[in-house]
């Protein structure tokens, strides 16, 4: 059995958005997004894959479809495949945020 200490994978990088991950198979992936304040991801698309966003730490506005709402500890979102998603930290301090997304691309 493989164990985790998640405080281990909050790695920050003040060049971008950092992803650090946790567990990888051929059918899904769990990283902590980590981002410094202004830091975001863009909006984009996943055609095959549904993303889930927990936020373990911070504020950031995220972004589903059309949707945009800010979200904070232990508040979560999903996007589905084919919607556009996004997380930007607008917050004056940093955003922590457990990601799975299935299947793995």
């Amino acid at each position: 059995m493989k164990v985790i200490n998640l405080s281990t994978f909050q790695v920050f990088s003040a060049e971008k958005m950092k992803k650090n991950n946790i567990f990888q198979t051929p059918r899904f992936f769990c990283d902590v997004y980590c981002f410094e304040p202004g830091q975001e991801q863009i909006g984009h698309v996943h055609g095959e894959q549904d993303k889930v966003y927990l936020v373990l730490e911070g504020n950031g506005t995220f972004q589903v479809g059309t949707d945009k709402q800010v979200l904070g500890p232990g508040q979560g979102t999903m996007a589905p495949a084919g919607e556009e998603h996004g997380v930007k930290n607008d917050s004056g301090q940093r955003l922590k945020v457990l990601v799975f997304v299935a299947p793995n691309p």
